[in-house]
């Protein structure tokens, strides 16, 4: 019998030591956690949420929130950078009398987050740059990278001082178009419709003096991911346990079941009563063809628009319109509806509503103006929505390939972080 020969020991006469003997050298290249910051907006807190929900990091995540100051006088301060906007409040706190100048910050009360996936029940903080970066730094060998991932305009001071803190140690994403100095994140992810200004429609639309603040002023680096719409927690998962937890509600209402989801005008999508006597009559056109109807609303909607929806539908038999409190059917109705009417404020309901593969009206589109456009304007050459005209055949269904935009963002995060030698567990 030929005698078994074993491998010299890593070391020997000058050979690099196999990564399988290197202490930690395994695990400190995958990602297994995640620390998400959101700016008080459940848009961008959701957009997080579905990313590291896509990544498969939602068992293992901490997601801190940056907070101004609120009413009075800082309600005029929203367009500062949020440091400076603090600053000028700790200034006037201590000249003024809160009661008499109207100085008022919001009570720091445990704030509760209850996800459909199984990021389960998390009390946010204000986020703290020196904490997180001493946690990346001193965990980095036993636990393995840290994945940052930030949303809205006042959370990229930190994301970007994180990153430049620990950059060996960390891997920063930030979601939406920071409109500056890219290279102060690892990945940026956008929709493609911020880009709307250097295309030939945005060129003629939108004025040159304001192109600058509307969107970006080159096309996007290599660092940057483009999507059609924004990135959510409603994935197919999430949709299954919403339709088991949902199921006594809604399955025994009469089909089909139309949702009608309500925003609130923006500055690129005004609208206010007119667009509510407008979805009314539509809606009532449309009644004989539904089984049923579930109408919710946004915190953007105006009482104004939603007194009149209430007026109208409050008392009728098809109709249940959601009063606001606790449990938020929601995730429910985008599992058991059949159809979907939704303002074209929202990009967020959109693309919640447009991953299901079910029809999406909207209704209001002619009120939205330059970017606004360009998204509805891809939804509808792709065959994901039709304008809601009150003209539908609720019951005639139609379907299209559902969007997917956390799915494919994933994808291109996990090949970003591959090229630094990580991967994402």
């Amino acid at each position: 019998m030929r005698p078994i020969r074993l491998p010299e020991p890593p070391g020997v006469d000058g050979m690099e030591t196999p990564e399988i003997f290197s202490g930690g050298g395994g695990g400190a290249t995958v990602v297994r956690r995640a620390v998400l910051i959101g700016n008080g907006s459940p848009g961008a807190e959701n957009q997080c949420l579905g990313l590291a929900r896509a990544l498969g990091l939602a068992d293992n995540l901490t997601l801190y929130r940056v907070t101004r100051p609120r009413g009075g006088i800082n309600e005029w301060l929203h367009f500062l950078p949020i440091s400076l906007h603090k600053f000028i409040d700790q200034v006037l706190r201590q000249f003024f009398d809160n009661t008499r100048f109207a100085i008022v910050v919001q009570g720091r009360k445990p704030y509760r987050v209850l996800n459909i996936g199984s990021v389960g029940l998390s009390t946010i903080l204000e986020p703290d740059v020196k904490k997180i970066v001493t946690v990346a730094r001193d965990t980095y060998e036993k636990e393995g990278p840290t994945l940052v991932v930030a949303c809205g305009w006042d959370t990229i001071s930190y994301s970007s001082l994180i990153r430049k803190l620990a950059s060996d140690n960390v891997f920063v994403i930030q979601i939406q178009h920071p409109r500056s100095r890219l290279d102060r994140f690892d990945l940026v992810v956008t929709p493609r419709h911020d880009y709307y200004a250097l295309t030939a429609s945005g060129q003629q639309e939108i004025p040159r003096l304001f192109r600058r603040w509307i969107t970006p002023q080159e096309p996007p680096r290599n660092n940057v991911v483009l999507t059609v719409g924004a990135l959510h927690q409603a994935d197919s998962a999430a949709l299954r346990l919403a339709a088991i937890a949902w199921h006594d509600e809604l399955a025994p209402l009469p089909k089909p079941l139309l949702v009608v989801n309500i925003g609130g005008p923006t500055r690129n999508c005004k609208y206010g009563v007119d667009l509510a006597k407008q979805l009314v009559s539509s809606l009532y056109n449309v009644l004989d063809s539904c089984g049923s109807v579930r109408i919710s609303f946004s915190q953007r909607t105006p009482w104004k628009v939603a007194d009149i929806v209430f007026k109208e539908f409050a008392g009728h038999p098809k109709v249940y319109i959601w009063d606001g409190e606790e449990p938020n059917p929601h995730m429910g109705h985008l599992a058991w509806g059949d159809a979907f009417v939704i303002t074209a404020d929202s990009i967020s309901m959109l693309s919640e509503a447009c991953s299901t593969g079910k029809p999406v009206y909207v209704i209001g589109t002619e009120h939205c103006k330059w970017k606004f456009s360009a998204f509805h304007k891809t939804l509808r050459e792709r065959g994901i929505v039709r304008p809601f005209t009150g003209l539908e055949d609720i019951s005639n269904s139609w379907s299209y390939a559902p969007l997917n935009d956390a799915i494919e963002v994933a994808t291109r995060v996990r090949e970003v972080i591959a090229e630094r030698g990580w991967t994402v567990g």
